[in-house]
């Protein structure tokens, strides 16, 4: 690899930099004789002493700060470390950490790290982007702080969102991390607690709304198609009434996603596929009740409603075996200000009119329960503990075996607890968590709880894209990303095995899903890649940490 770098400059770019393991003719061809000490390391040298680091600190927000720096400093051995110990590492660099990571962001703010666009910025982008760092950028993760997981809106904060996606990008999908870009649209805050901190490092206005909003993010898009015509931009936690507007308003004019939308959707689709798919039953008969109706819980009732009708059921009686309930209570047709994602599933209040309800007025959790009888349960509330004893156990009552989904992030805001869940439904729950668990003792074995963690799905989906250069992200990319991850389901095999694959093989899973993507994209029309050149696109796109050996570039 050509390089112009020397000294100091070389040390302190984390792209190039290798710390120890600068070879001795690289160290005199790059004048870094005297500024290292004399041993030359190997990177699994360099991979142990960080573990070893790494596992002396106590709190996991000091594991996650200690990560970002290393990051910063020597980004390959960072992906080294994260993909060496992925099953370790992945809830430090993301969910459930980086929850707290953005909240803290200002605080162990150290490096500057992607782009922080402000309003003030609306005229400078163009210069801004131009930058010929970005010059190899593939892949955009933005987002504009303000629903980052259950943790509500965080500002600049919410940094720590693109960030750690980014990082899951490359190692669990293998994108290499100079073609990636976290974005932090920073449009103020109405967190008081961020703008009354001293410390706090955005921009201390209060959120701007409306015309001047939609105006800053229409702005925003066309700069970036402008400089990279071809590029994956996600929206990452954006709130619920920008998500999908956003979504539908962009994704055809540049190769766009949301993964609270679509990812969500894909890995709690995958999820139930594998569940009913051990059970030997099909998607015709699930009841799905969906607590929480969000933009995640509207994409995944949007891409399970697909599966219901693929597996023979027709749209109308597809859409009566999905309730939504929000925070009034089960969504019918005559409900108010309901969503254009919500609309398909509205009740018809001849459904309901013999139920037997608690009381008169809205129909809550437990009488849905009790009613409709469902076989699937979803949480996307973002209401710790909303599945109560009484609830589950309401389900068990006619369900051999419940699934059971409380997806909500961080672990603080769980509708339940897989303990809890297994407890009351006499160890007969499916269950996929959206933050990790503590495995479980039950019937003398020890079970590792399911983490239905949309990084699953997303670092392939990016990685298919970009490796065949689609021009659209569709929804069927998505139910194909389902679908693969499902057939990868160890309980396919083994009926009492788990639901999903190992975290540790996240990158196995990112590689076949990125396959079946590509594959979808051709299928679709949306690659100029031919089909029989498809494998060899991903595969070379699919990059392993590791250290280049470098040559004097000459000017």
């Amino acid at each position: 690899m050509k390089n112009r770098l020397s000294g100091y400059g070389l040390l302190n770019d984390p792209l190039l930099n290798k710390g120890t393991a600068f070879t001795q003719e690289e160290r005199t061809l790059f004048q870094l004789h005297g500024l290292l000490p004399a041993n030359v390391a190997t990177f699994e040298e360099q991979i142990s002493r960080r573990i070893e680091i790494l596992h002396a600190f106590e709190t996991d927000l000091e594991k996650y700060a200690f990560l970002r720096e290393l990051q910063d400093t020597n980004e390959v051995l960072f992906y080294g470390l994260l993909v060496r110990y992925l099953q370790e590492c992945l809830p430090l660099v993301y969910t459930p950490t980086v929850g707290q990571g953005c909240q803290e962001f200002s605080h162990i703010y150290r490096r500057p790290r992607g782009l922080f666009l402000t309003p003030l910025d609306v005229d400078r982008l163009d210069e801004i982007l131009a930058n010929p760092r970005f010059d190899q950028t593939e892949a955009i993760v933005v987002s504009d702080g303000e629903r980052i997981l259950g943790l509500g809106d965080q500002g600049a904060g919410g940094m720590g969102i693109p960030i750690g996606k980014l990082a899951l990008y490359t190692g669990c999908g293998g994108i290499h991390p100079a073609t990636t870009l976290p974005i932090l649209l920073d449009v103020g805050t109405n967190n008081n607690e961020r703008l009354n901190d001293p410390l706090y490092i955005g921009w201390h206005h209060e959120r701007i709304t409306g015309e001047e909003y939609d105006h800053f993010l229409e702005e925003f898009v066309e700069a970036v198609h402008r400089r990279w015509p071809n590029i994956l931009l996600q929206f990452e936690d954006f709130a619920r009434h920008h998500a999908a507007i956003l979504l539908e308003r962009y994704r055809d004019r540049l190769c766009t996603f949301n993964d609270d939308i679509q990812g969500t959707a894909a890995v709690a689709t995958g999820t139930l596929l594998a569940a009913i798919q051990a059970a030997g039953e099909t998607m015709a008969q699930q009841k799905i009740v969906f607590f929480g109706a969000g933009s995640a819980g509207c994409g995944i009732a949007g891409l399970m409603h697909q599966a219901i009708i693929e597996s023979g059921v027709d749209a109308e009686k597809a859409s009566s075996q999905i309730f939504l309930i929000d925070s009034d209570g089960l969504l019918l047709e005559d409900a108010k200000n309901v969503t254009t994602e919500q609309r398909p599933f509205l009740i018809p209040k001849n459904t309901v009119k013999n139920w037997h309800l608690d009381k008169p007025g809205n129909i809550l959790l437990l009488d849905v329960i009790r009613n409709a009888k469902p076989t699937v349960l979803i949480g996307v509330s973002g209401q710790a503990g909303a599945f109560t004893e009484q609830i589950v156990r309401e389900m068990a009552k006619n369900v051999e075996k419940p699934a059971i989904f409380p997806l909500s992030n961080p672990t603080s805001h769980a509708e339940a607890t897989p303990a809890d869940l297994l407890k009351w439904t006499d160890y007969r729950a499916v269950i996929g968590t959206g933050s990790p668990f503590a495995p479980i003792e039950y019937h003398g074995k020890i079970h590792h709880i399911d983490q239905t963690n949309n990084a699953y799905i997303f670092p392939g989906v990016a990685l298919g894209v970009i490796a065949v250069k689609a021009r659209r992200v569709s929804n069927e990319m998505f139910m194909t990303a389902a679908k693969t991850l499902a057939s990868l389901s160890p309980a396919r095999l083994q009926p009492e095995g788990n639901l999903l694959p190992p975290i540790s093989a996240l990158r196995e899973v990112a590689l076949a899903v990125a396959l079946a993507v590509a594959r979808q994209a051709h299928k679709e029309g949306l690659t100029d890649i031919a089909v029989d050149d498809i494998d060899e696109a991903v595969h070379k796109k699919m990059w392993t940490p590791g250290y280049p050996s470098f040559e004097k570039a000459h000017s």
